[in-house]
C-alpha cells in the first residue's frame, strides 16, 4: 500500500517562507505526476503545483514565482518551496500522487496546516 506524509506546515507571517515535504512509501513506480493541493476553509481544493516524472513542473497562476516544486526521488519526496507568502495562501497542503494527468489512480496525503499572518 502507498503512504504519503507531508510535514513542514507552520505558521508564518506574509513575506515569509516555508518548505514543504512529502515522503512516499509503497508501490509509487507508476504515478508519473505529483502534484500539491491547497484547500482553505469554505473554498474548493486547488492544484498548485505538478512535476511529472520527467521534471517538467506547472504551477497555479497564483503562485506563480513565489512556488517551486521539486523531487528527490532517491528519498522519494517532493518538495514545495513557498516563497512571499500572503495570507491568502492560508490553507491546508495535500500532496498528491497519480497515475496519469487526470489521476485515474492516486493517492493523497493527510495535508499540513500553513497559516499565513498579516
Amino acid at each position: 500500500q502507498v503512504q504519503l506524509v507531508e510535514s513542514g506546515g507552520a505558521l508564518v507571517e506574509a513575506g515569509g517562507s516555508l518548505k514543504l515535504s512529502c515522503l512516499a512509501s509503497g508501490s509509487i513506480a507508476s504515478t508519473n505526476v505529483r502534484r500539491w493541493y491547497r484547500q482553505a476553509p469554505g473554498k474548493q481544493r486547488e492544484s498548485v503545483a505538478e512535476i511529472t516524472s520527467g521534471g517538467s513542473t506547472t504551477y497555479a497562476d497564483s503562485v506563480k514565482g513565489r512556488f517551486t516544486i521539486s523531487r528527490d526521488n532517491a528519498k522519494n519526496t517532493i518538495y514545495l518551496q513557498m516563497n512571499s507568502l500572503k495570507p491568502e495562501d492560508t490553507a491546508v497542503y495535500y500532496c498528491r500522487y497519480c497515475a496519469g494527468y487526470e489521476c485515474y489512480q492516486s493517492y493523497w496525503g493527510q495535508g499540513t496546516q500553513v497559516t499565513v499572518s498579516s
